[in-house]
C-alpha cells in the first residue's frame, strides 16, 4: 500500500488530490455533536494543503437516499474542517455537477474544498457495477491523484472507495495507515492477555466477530442489549429487555465453545432496570432497580450493568497486555445509565494495557463522557470497519488502496 508521505515525495504542488474522508459526524439540529471524523483526517489534508496540493474532500454522513436532502448536507463538516485548518474551505452545493466542477477549478495551490455528500448521486452506494463505475468516472474528472483516508467507509464497496482509486494513482493518508497498523496489533501481534469487551444493541451485529475471537481472545466480556440474548440462553428471565430469540441457539453454541478454548466468556451479574426506557431528550431522572442478573422482573427492562458488573469486568480488564472494545454496556446517553459505559472505560483508562475504543457509539461516548482522548492507545474512526477487519474479511478500501 503505496502511503502519503510516498506521495508526497514524489510531489503534489499543482495536483488536483481527492481525499476520500469520513466526515460521517453526528449532528443535532444542523449542529455537529462529535467533530472526531473530521480531527482524524486533518493531518492528511493539512500535509497535502502544505505542499502545495488542490484538494479535494469528498465523504457521505448519514444514510440519504441517492438524492439530495439538506438535512445530510456536508455544509457543517466543511465550515468545522476550515476552522481546524485555520483556513476558509470552499464548498460545492453538488458532487460532480457544475458547482462541484466550478469549485475545483478555482482553488488555487494550497487550498482545499469540500464538495457535498456523495450519497446525493445513487451511483455513490450502488450494486450495479457499471452505474457505480459511471459514478467514480465523473468523480476522477476532478481530480488527478487519490488518497483513501476514510477508514469509516472502506469496508464498503462504494464508487469513491473501491471504485475511484482504480481510476487514479492512489495512497492511503495518515488515518489509514494507522488504523490498519492498530487492527494489525489486534490480530497478528496479540500480546496477552488478550480482553475484549463488546456491548451495543443487537447480538447479530457481533456474532462474525465472536466466532473469530473464539480462537483470539483470552476473555470475552459481554454488556448492552446483546447481553440479555446470552443471559436468556443460560435461561434467565430478561424481561422485556433486548432479546433476539432467534440468535439462542447460535449464542448457546458460542458459549459452549468459548468453554471449551478456554476463553472466559463473562456476562453481567446484576442488571439496572426499569419498567420505562428514559427520556434522552429531557434526560429528566430514570426510575429503575438493581437487581441481580437473573432476576430481572417480567415487566422490566435491562438498560446498564450493575455496580458489581462494573467492578467484576474492571478486575478483568486489569492485568490485559491487549484490550479491545466495541460497543456501549448500557444506555449511555442518559446519565442515570451511564455508569457501566464510564467504568469500562475507565478500567482502560487505569489499565496499563494497548487500549483500541472501536469507533462508533464507543468512541462517542468516550468523548461525550468526557475522557481524555490521549488515555487510550487508539480510538478507531470506524466501528463498522473495525469489526469486518478483526472478522478475517478483506475490506474493499483497503484492497482498492492494494492494488
Amino acid at each position: 500500500m503505496k502511503t502519503i508521505d510516498e506521495l508526497l515525495a514524489e510531489g503534489v504542488s499543482g495536483k488536483r488530490v481527492f481525499v476520500r474522508a469520513d466526515l460521517n459526524v453526528p449532528l443535532a439540529n444542523g449542529e455537529i455533536t462529535d467533530d472526531g471524523r473530521i480531527r482524524a483526517v486533518q493531518p492528511t489534508i493539512a500535509k497535502l494543503a502544505e505542499a502545495g496540493a488542490r484538494v479535494i474532500v469528498a465523504s457521505h454522513l448519514g444514510r440519504p437516499k441517492g438524492a439530495p436532502d439538506p438535512a445530510f448536507s456536508l455544509a457543517p463538516a466543511a465550515a468545522r474542517l476550515g476552522e481546524l485548518l485555520g483556513a476558509d474551505v470552499a464548498f460545492a452545493t453538488d458532487t460532480v455537477g457544475d458547482s462541484a466542477k466550478e469549485t475545483v477549478a478555482a482553488l488555487a495551490d494550497g487550498r482545499v474544498a469540500v464538495i457535498e455528500n456523495l450519497r446525493f448521486n445513487a451511483g455513490e452506494t450502488s450494486k450495479d457495477d457499471a452505474e457505480r463505475g459511471a459514478f467514480a468516472d465523473q468523480l476522477a474528472e476532478l481530480a488527478d491523484v487519490y488518497v483513501g483516508d476514510g477508514f469509516g467507509a472502506v469496508h464498503r464497496k462504494h464508487a469513491s472507495v473501491f471504485d475511484l482509486p482504480a481510476r487514479l494513482p492512489h495512497a492511503a493518508g495518515y488515518l489509514i495507515a494507522t488504523e490498519v497498523g492498530v487492527l494489525k496489533k489486534l490480530t497478528a501481534e496479540v500480546k496477552s492477555p488478550y480482553v475484549v469487551v463488546l456491548g451495543g444493541a443487537k447480538v447479530s451485529d457481533k456474532l462474525a466477530v465472536i466466532d473469530e475471537l473464539l480462537g483470539k481472545a483470552d476473555r470475552l466480556l459481554i454488556g448492552g442489549g446483546m447481553a440479555y440474548t446470552f443471559l436468556h440462553a443460560k435461561g434467565y428471565e430478561v424481561g422485556i429487555s433486548l432479546l433476539q430469540k432467534d440468535q439462542v441457539d447460535v449464542v448457546k453454541e458460542y458459549m459452549a465453545r468459548a468453554e471449551a478454548n478456554g476463553v472466559e466468556l463473562v456476562l453481567p451479574v446484576d442488571i439496572l432496570a426499569s419498567k420505562d426506557f428514559p427520556d434522552l431528550k429531557t434526560k429528566a431522572p430514570a426510575q429503575f432497580i438493581t437487581v441481580d442478573a437473573d432476576k430481572i422482573p417480567a415487566d422490566h427492562e435491562g438498560l446498564d450493568i450493575g455496580p458489581k458488573t462494573r467492578e467484576l469486568y474492571a478486575s478483568k480488564i486489569a492485568d490485559a497486555e491487549t484490550v479491545f472494545w466495541n460497543g456501549p454496556v448500557g444506555v449511555f446517553e442518559h446519565p442515570d445509565y451511564a455508569g457501566g459505559t464510564r467504568a469500562i472505560a475507565q478500567a482502560l483508562v487505569d489499565s496499563s494495557a494497548f487500549t483500541v475504543v472501536g469507533g462508533g457509539d464507543s468512541a462517542a461516548a468516550v468523548r461525550t463522557l468526557g475522557f481524555d482522548e490521549n488515555a487510550f492507545g487508539h480510538i478507531s474512526t470506524g466501528g463498522g470497519a473495525s469489526l469486518e477487519y478483526l472478522e478475517g474479511k478483506t475490506l474493499p478500501g483497503l484492497a482498492a488502496l492494494e492494488v
